[in-house]
């Protein structure tokens, strides 16, 4: 968040990451519920359940927003702005789809929105920022491994699978996300796991499987 929204709310990473628990990178799966009656807690402006909204789901996002940006404290601030939008608007939310799709999708448009701004190379993962919310029980080099994998595709397949695989998104709740057709989706991940299967035993020095 910008400095003024921070003096109001106090949600910042540095003051979240020193009472996030260790969880899963996929959000949202089964906790819609949950979730549900946290927006309602801060549609009535309690400051307690939106830190509790974004220390459930900052794991996740920080994730999926590195993947897009190559900059972990890009995805952080991005993070910020999503919830900055969720405090202002939670009550507006009318329940036709999962709260985790409605979060997503704000921070998918943030995402977009900061990159025209911002100077990131999209065919490079910055030092640093390789596997920053993995899963804790990948090893270091299976995460470095996936993360090469993941940049060398488009854009496009590669939010794909990040929404789908990692955070458990459905193609049709993904198109919702990133407003295109249902077949396009699933045409994207097609493609994004054919290039993964071909590309992670090249990075690790294996053959390629056969076709």
């Amino acid at each position: 968040m910008r400095a003024r929204d921070e003096r109001c709310l106090s949600v910042r990473p540095g003051v979240m990451a020193q009472h996030r628990p260790e969880r899963p990178a996929t959000i949202g799966r089964d906790d819609d519920a949950r979730d549900r009656a946290l927006l309602r807690r801060i549609a009535a402006r309690d400051r307690a359940a939106l830190e509790e909204l974004y220390t459930l789901y900052h794991r996740g996002l920080a994730r999926f927003l590195t993947r897009i940006t190559y900059r972990y404290e890009l995805a952080e601030e991005i993070i910020n702005d999503t919830f900055w939008i969720v405090w202002q608007h939670a009550g507006e939310f009318r329940g036709a789809s999962r709260v985790s799709t409605w979060i997503v999708g704000i921070a998918h448009r943030r995402a977009l929105a900061t990159l025209r701004h911002a100077s990131v190379r999209p065919d490079v993962m910055l030092e640093g920022t390789a596997g920053t919310a993995s899963d804790p029980q990948d090893t270091v080099e299976q995460r470095q491994l996936l993360d090469r994998a993941l940049a060398s595709l488009p854009l496009e397949q590669r939010l794909a699978l990040e929404l789908t695989c990692y955070l458990g998104h459905s193609c049709e709740e993904v198109a919702a996300i990133t407003d295109c057709p249902v077949n396009t989706v699933k045409t994207r991940v097609f493609h994004a796991r054919r290039k993964l299967q071909q590309l992670l035993p090249s990075l690790a020095g294996l053959p390629p499987p056969n076709r």
